[in-house]
Formats: structure tokens, sequence, C-alpha cells
């Protein structure tokens, strides 16, 4: 009897095991879905951030509504840590992840990409009174970062490039750019690793565009592009679909010339 016993409790956690796998692979495709979520950092101007009256708005906002507004599709914009992203998107709380995602080989492994749909490099912001304007004076001085972002990854990753330079060799992380900006410019971090798009936008809306070096780093460009779940083919073709659509209607070039001024379409 001890042993029918255990044979049928192996069995059944056989099948519950079996079930719960199959459940996760045969989740419904977000491209089939009435609505989906969206998950964003909702600090990271100017893709995807808060007006002065609270409300979500940014180039990856209006991109994203237009790419599901071709479905009559609604679109919800759920702030997450960023830190935690793909986690998210595994757990099913959000659809997708789309706000400045940058591809990288690492990520490739976790979720599934779109296609390219704007290129982008890492920056060095320094204030220009610290008279810092090439990456190799940012010896034994403080560097800045987002945490989970692709420019920490790039740093460590290359230590080379940078890391071996700076101060305790390592970056002192933050949530948000925003909380990094205010301490370089109060003089607790001598240099900020940030995107391009981020800094340019940032500091000109600030109208402190003036007052810092903005400096080409030794890393490679980058691509942003929407992060699905492994198993949703089917939406990344309906993203990289609707790109196609939008930049062949000219909606992709009139989003872009709001935000940026010019094109900044992935080729």
């Amino acid at each position: 009897m001890k042993k029918l016993t255990g044979l049928v409790m192996v069995v059944g956690l056989l099948v519950l095991g079996a079930c719960g796998t199959g459940d996760k692979k045969e989740r419904e495709s977000a491209a089939d879905k009435k609505e989906v979520v969206v998950g964003l950092d909702d600090t990271f101007v100017p893709m995807g951030f808060r007006d002065d009256n609270g409300e979500l708005t940014g180039f990856d906002i209006e991109l994203a509504t237009a790419v599901f507004d071709l479905s009559d599709t609604k679109v919800t914009f759920q702030p997450i840590d960023w830190a935690m992203k793909e986690t998210e998107l595994d757990n099913g709380t959000i659809d997708m992840i789309w706000n400045g995602y940058t591809v990288t080989p690492e990520r490739e492994k976790k979720v599934l990409f779109s296609d390219g749909y704007m290129t982008t490099y890492q920056v060095l912001v320094t204030a220009k009174d610290s008279k810092i304007t090439e990456t190799s004076q940012m010896k034994d001085k403080v560097l800045g970062a987002q945490e989970g972002s692709s420019g920490y990854k790039a740093f460590t990753e290359q230590p080379e490039l940078l890391q071996d330079l700076v101060k305790d060799n390592d970056a002192t992380l933050y949530a948000s750019f925003n909380e990094a900006f205010i301490d370089l410019e109060k003089g607790r971090i001598d240099g900020l690793l940030v995107d391009r798009v981020y800094a340019e936008y940032y500091l000109t809306q600030a109208d402190q565009l003036a007052d810092f070096n903005v400096i080409e780093t030794p890393f490679e460009k980058e691509d942003f592009a929407v992060g699905v779940r492994k198993e949703d083919d089917k939406l990344a073709q309906k993203i990289n679909e609707a790109f196609t659509e939008l930049k062949d209607n000219g909606t992709f070039a009139k989003i872009s010339e709001k935000w940026f001024g010019e094109d900044v379409s992935a080729e």
C-alpha cells in the first residue's frame, strides 16, 4: 500500500508539472487581445515619462499607441521597477517592455525582440567646470549609472573602456536618471553614463545643455526594440508589420520629428 501511495503521488506531481508547463506555453498571444499592457520606466524622457500634469507622454508612448491603433487595440501603460522588467514580463503582469529598451545578447536569452526601431549610443555627461571632456579623464573619478540599464551592463562587460579607470572600479547606481542628474548637478558624482537620447533631451528641456559636456564613449551603438515573451512571436510580428506601415504612411517620421526634430528610425 505504501508503494502504491508513493506511485500515485509521483504521477500526480508529474501531471501537475506538465500542466504548469503547458499553461505557460499555451498562454494567449497578446496579439489577439483587445487590450495590451506596456511596461515602462516612467522617468525615461523623452521615451516615456510624466508631464507637468502627471500624465504619461513621450515618443514611445505615442509610437506604441499608433502601432495598436492600427488594429483598434487599447494600450495601457504600466510603470514598473526597471530592474525587474523581464520578471514582470514573464509573470504576465505586462505584455511587452517598451521604453528605450536596448537589444543585448543577454536580454535576447530572456525575451523575443521586435525589429529595432531606433539607434542610439551611450554618452558620458560631465559638468563644464569639471574640465572632463573625454572618458580617459575619468581616472579615479566618481561615475553614476542607472541600475539595470544597458549602459551599466556595457560598463561592466567591457571594463577596459571605462570601469578600470573610475574610482573603486564601479559606478554609483540610481533607480532613475533623474536622480542621477541631480547628483551630477550637485557635484556628488563626476560623470554620468547615460543614453544620448535621454541626455540631450533632459539637458535641452532644463535649458542646461550649455552647462554640461555630452561626450561620446567607446561603447558600440545600440538598437531600441520592443521585448515580448519568448513564445509570443505573433505579437512581435504584429509590431514589426505595424512599424513598416507607420514608416510607409509617414506617421513614424511625424512622431519622431515632434520629439527629436529628426527622423530617428533605425535602418
